[in-house]
């Protein structure tokens, strides 16, 4: 059995834009500390430099720092009285350095139900694709949200 689920589909297609948002050294350096990353590129400039980056190199999942930013609509779902974070995932396209700008366009993918053993949920899924100041697409972040009753 197939749930109807009650919501504004006008909004699929609409592109959400953000930015831009630029990317420090100091911003890479915090990240990567923060997150233990233990790749030498994404800390120390000479490592970058010597691997043949242009820049310091910034861990692929720094733009999470900057997908808070991008403001999306309420898609007016009609369940439930709880709504929660449910999950991400970043896609890496190309290298993030210091000194780059991005900018942020977001959409709505997807809204489904789905029940488990703590009942029925509904899941709406959003994809955002950040770029570089030269119009390269760096990452493509998807974050899933989810109401239940």
């Amino acid at each position: 059995m197939t749930m109807e689920l009650d919501y504004n589909r006008s909004l699929y297609g609409v592109e959400h834009e953000a930015g831009p948002f630029e990317v420090t050294r100091e911003m890479v350096l915090a990240f990567s500390e923060s997150t233990a990353e233990p790749v030498p590129e994404f800390s120390d400039d000479a490592a970058a430099e010597a691997a043949g980056f242009p820049a310091l190199v910034a861990p692929p999942t720094l733009c999470t720092l900057f997908v808070r930013r991008v403001e999306l609509p309420d898609i007016q779902l009609k369940f439930g009285r709880t709504r929660f974070h449910a999950g991400q995932r970043v896609q890496a396209r190309a290298p993030i350095y210091a000194g780059d700008h991005l900018t942020a366009s977001s959409h709505l993918k997807d809204v489904y139900a789905k029940t488990g053993r703590s009942g029925t949920m509904v899941f709406m899924v959003w994809e955002t694709t950040f770029r570089n100041q030269n119009g390269n697409v760096v990452a493509d972040v998807q974050e899933s949200y989810a109401a239940r009753e």
